[in-house]
């Protein structure tokens, strides 16, 4: 009997506000046996909101205008956030969503959930998209500078293809809206 792949001993090395590093002794498939390097992340949810009803032609989301240091600069996203501990995924979007834009939703609906980097990360994105939209005022974080761009759907996809929009989870979030609405 071969013997169990998987982590066989792990060390934390920090522990941060967003994520923490581990350094795990793993068990490979192929037997051999190696240190990972491991940020671990709570996990979020992300939401593609929808401020028209999306079957018309001229339909506008919701895109926030984000200030992220690590690129140097404001970049377009959708809104998403970190999951509170126990917290479940739709919970979060619908908070998340109410919070970065002061917006809540009726309906939302899940559209995926994928790995963003699972090379080195166990950050898990759970996207959701979200129709029936009722405005409200939003309850921003100290380090959440921002602010809410309406943009026509077709824009959006335009701007995801061009390049004007280079955030993962947006892109993997306009698209799979796409895909959903013409599933119908």
């Amino acid at each position: 009997m071969s013997p169990a792949v998987g982590r066989i001993e792990t060390r934390r090395v920090y522990t941060g506000r967003i994520v923490s590093l581990d350094v795990d002794t793993v068990r490979f498939p192929n037997g051999s046996v190696g240190s990972l390097e491991m940020l671990r992340h709570s996990g979020a949810s992300a939401v593609v909101p929808f401020l028209d009803d999306p079957a018309r032609p001229d339909a506008r989301v919701l895109l926030v205008r984000q200030y992220r240091y690590a690129t140097d600069g404001y970049v377009y996203e959708i809104p998403a956030g970190r999951l509170d501990d126990g917290e479940d995924p739709e919970a979060c979007g619908h908070r998340e969503l109410r919070e970065e834009t002061g917006y809540s939703t009726a309906s939302l609906t899940h559209l995926t959930t994928f790995y963003t980097t699972p090379g080195f990360t166990d950050e898990r994105i759970h996207l959701f998209m979200a129709t029936e939209m009722t405005a409200g005022d939003a309850v921003l974080e100290s380090d959440e500078v921002l602010e809410a761009h309406p943009v026509e759907f077709r824009v959006a996809l335009e701007m995801a293809r061009s390049g004007k929009i280079v955030d993962g989870k947006t892109i993997i979030g306009l698209f799979m809206a796409q895909a959903r609405l013409a599933r119908g």
